[in-house]
């Protein structure tokens, strides 16, 4: 019935891998810059699973989807003591087919589709929703209920995406990369509920719930509003009405920058036709500082095929009185007005926004292949609109990481059930595998569980036929003098005790220097090499 979006589609076990094609690029679109692959043809994807604030799990993750579906949550869930919650009843996310094409190191473009759905039912009552929902948990005795400020959104939508990665700045140690990402949004359906207030006193054994200063908002392209109101949202025609719904559309986008620090520059070089370059086919970076801000923008369902239902006012409803009393919209209308509601329908645009979110990553090399990675997620978006939110996240993950294979194992602290998750994700090549979080699989009272797998063929980068690798780099300008090289009557560079590259030069008397020293006893002892050191 609801949702909240947590870490619906990072495969925090992979995707902070420089071989894992665009699964990176979800985390920030700036990470395909200068990438370990020349390009990448993705085959598919899938990312889906529940989280929840309102209780613990006591069942395997297909029974709870089952339960839940049929409106009988008592059979999964160990409620909690919350006054309020937030419930995510499934989410997934399919990735499509799509490409990534280095240009070369600096630019690298990408292209992605995919069909995401999922709900989200923040900070409504829990009380509340038991008696509505699961009438054999609703409290004992008379009751008072307040909702505040809650938002119900279920919404499926597809995308196709076009993202761009270029590097801006790489001198010595540092390198700079920015991204953006820009989407098309076809809305293929939606459902939202929203209230500033809703006061209820609840009358154990008379099925009377008595409502004061109700401010409650219904919109809709996939049900009419009466058909809402009388019939409900019916999980068996569900996803047909979203399917057939008439469709909102909308742009969105992502934009990122990275920063890394290249500890070692004398590491990663090779020759090739008496040209030395950067080997990056390999990572060199010791430690690397990315942020995003991820999923701007919103879907406007159009007024033609849009519905809105607004209710307003004090009074008292009944189950029984809403059974036999009401069968169609006049007399339901009718109904509400004479215990005290206003109901008023019309049509207007709506729009439904994107869960648009902070990134914030930093990844460090601890030792050749290891590395350890912090990402934090934070939530950017008023959720008194319809739309769907992050919750602030915290994810640290180790992992090993190299061209064929990669393990990671995230560890997360997420803010809405103040839990910590463990997962594992396994990438061979191109396809991969995983969960960030899976402790549901082996014991219960967890809050949640996902799971994600997929695959693509990519095709790495490669150092040239008959290249050699060598661990230094090639001198660079003496920029305490301009960055100017030495002419015959100006050092501008101070000599480099480089005796593996000493080759014939010719000093500044002209003379021609034949043999370098090989040791720096003789180069310091004139004695010890009067070839090398000559008199005017």
């Amino acid at each position: 019935m609801s949702s909240v979006r947590a870490d619906a589609q990072y495969n925090f076990g992979i995707a902070t891998s420089d071989w894992s094609g665009t699964s990176q690029l979800y985390l920030n679109p700036a990470y395909i810059a200068d990438s370990r692959e020349s390009y990448t043809i993705d085959i598919a994807s899938l990312n889906a699973g529940l989280y929840n604030n309102l209780g613990s799990l006591n069942s395997g993750g297909g029974r709870v989807i089952s339960a839940l579906s049929k409106g009988n949550s008592s059979s999964v869930f160990d409620y909690s003591n919350s006054n309020t919650f937030s419930l995510l009843a499934p989410y997934a996310q399919i990735h499509g087919p799509g490409c990534m094409v280095t240009i070369n190191h600096k630019h690298s473009f990408a292209l992605t589709t995919g069909i995401s759905g999922m709900n989200q039912f923040n900070n409504f009552n829990s009380s509340l929703y038991k008696i509505i929902d699961d009438s054999a948990s609703a409290p004992a005795g008379n009751i008072n209920l307040t909702s505040q400020n809650f938002n119900y959104t279920a919404q499926v939508w597809a995308h196709i995406g076009l993202s761009y990665g270029g590097v801006v700045y790489e001198k010595g140690h540092h390198q700079i990369k920015v991204g953006a990402t820009l989407r098309y949004l076809d809305g293929l359906g939606y459902i939202g509920l929203k209230g500033k207030n809703l006061d209820a006193h609840y009358v154990s054994g008379n099925d009377s719930v008595f409502v004061n200063k109700s401010d409650i908002e219904f919109a809709s392209n996939v049900l009419s509003t009466q058909g809402a109101v009388f019939n409900g949202v019916s999980n068996n025609n569900f996803l047909s009405e979203f399917l057939g719904a008439k469709s909102g559309s909308g742009v969105g986008g992502d934009i990122g920058v990275v920063y890394e620090y290249i500890q070692d520059t004398t590491a990663g070089w090779y020759d090739h036709d008496g040209k030395t370059d950067i080997d990056r086919t390999k990572n060199r970076y010791k430690l690397r500082l990315s942020a995003a801000v991820r999923d701007i923008g919103y879907i406007t369902y159009k007024s033609a095929n849009n519905s809105n239902f607004e209710v307003t006012g004090n009074g008292y409803i009944t189950g029984h009185g809403l059974s036999d009393s009401v069968t169609n919209y006049q007399n339901f209308r009718t109904y509400a007005l004479e215990h005290g509601f206003t109901a008023d329908t019309s049509h207007q645009n709506t729009k439904v926004h994107q869960p648009t979110a902070l990134v914030l990553g930093a990844d460090y090399n601890i030792y050749q292949r290891y590395y350890v990675n912090v990402t934090f997620v934070g939530n950017l978006v008023n959720r008194q609109q319809f739309g769907t939110s992050y919750y602030d996240q915290l994810t640290i993950t180790p992992r090993f990481d190299s061209r064929d294979l990669s393990i990671g194992l995230p560890i997360s602290y997420n803010s809405l059930a103040h839990n910590v998750m463990l997962g594992v994700g396994v990438r061979y090549r191109g396809f991969f595998i995983g969960s960030d979080d899976m402790l549901a699989l082996f014991f219960k009272h967890q809050f949640g569980f996902n799971f994600y797998f997929g695959g693509c063929v990519p095709m790495y980068k490669i150092l040239p036929k008959g290249s050699t690798v060598h661990y230094s780099a090639p001198p660079e300008p003496d920029m305490e003098h301009g960055g100017r090289a030495d002419t015959l009557e100006i050092d501008n560079c101070p000599d480099v005790l480089d005796f593996s590259m000493a080759a014939p030069v010719i000093n500044k008397t002209n003379i021609i220097v034949q043999k370098a020293p090989t040791d720096i006893d003789s180069f310091t002892d004139p004695k010890k090499n009067t070839d090398f050191y000559r008199q005017n």
